[in-house]
C-alpha cells in the first residue's frame, strides 16, 4: 500500500477529517490529516519524496476566511508542488451566505484549485474527481 497516492486532508473540523480518512483510505490511499494549513504546507515542503502530497484536500475557511485559498496559492507557486492538484471543499456558502462556487475554468483557476465541492461532499464524488485529477 506504500505505492498508493498520498492524500493530505486540511480541515479544523476532526468529524471531516475523519470522515474524508474513511472514505480515501477505504479507496486505497493513503491519508495524511492537518487541521492547520501551515502545518500541511510545512510537512509538503519537508525533505524526503515520502511525505509529498499526490493531491490535496482542503477546506477554504479555518482559523481566517482565505485560509484554504492560502493554501492552495502556497501550493501552487512552490516549484516542487505545482503540480499537486488541489480540491477546495466549503461550507462557507451555507454557514455564512458567501458564495466562492466557481462559475468557470477560469474562476477556478484563479482559486489556484483544480475542484470545488460544497460540503457535505457526497463521498462518490469525491472520489470521482481524485481518481480524475491524479491519472
Amino acid at each position: 500500500m506504500t505505492d498508493a497516492p498520498l492524500i493530505f486532508v486540511v480541515d479544523d473540523d476532526n468529524d471531516f477529517l475523519e470522515m474524508e480518512t474513511t472514505i480515501l483510505g477505504g479507496a486505497g490511499y493513503r491519508v495524511k490529516c492537518f487541521s492547520d494549513p501551515r502545518a500541511a504546507f510545512e510537512a509538503a515542503t519537508a525533505p524526503g519524496a515520502d511525505c509529498r502530497p499526490s493531491l490535496v484536500v482542503t477546506d477554504l475557511m479555518m482559523k481566517s476566511l482565505d485560509a484554504g485559498f492560502s493554501l492552495a496559492v502556497a501550493l501552487k507557486t512552490h516549484p516542487a508542488l505545482s503540480a499537486v492538484p488541489v480540491i477546495v471543499v466549503s461550507a462557507v456558502s451555507s454557514q455564512k451566505g458567501f458564495d466562492f462556487r466557481p462559475r468557470t475554468a477560469e474562476d477556478l483557476a484563479a482559486m489556484n484549485a483544480d475542484a470545488f465541492f460544497d460540503k457535505p461532499v457526497a463521498p462518490q464524488a469525491l472520489l470521482g474527481k481524485v481518481k480524475e485529477l491524479l491519472r
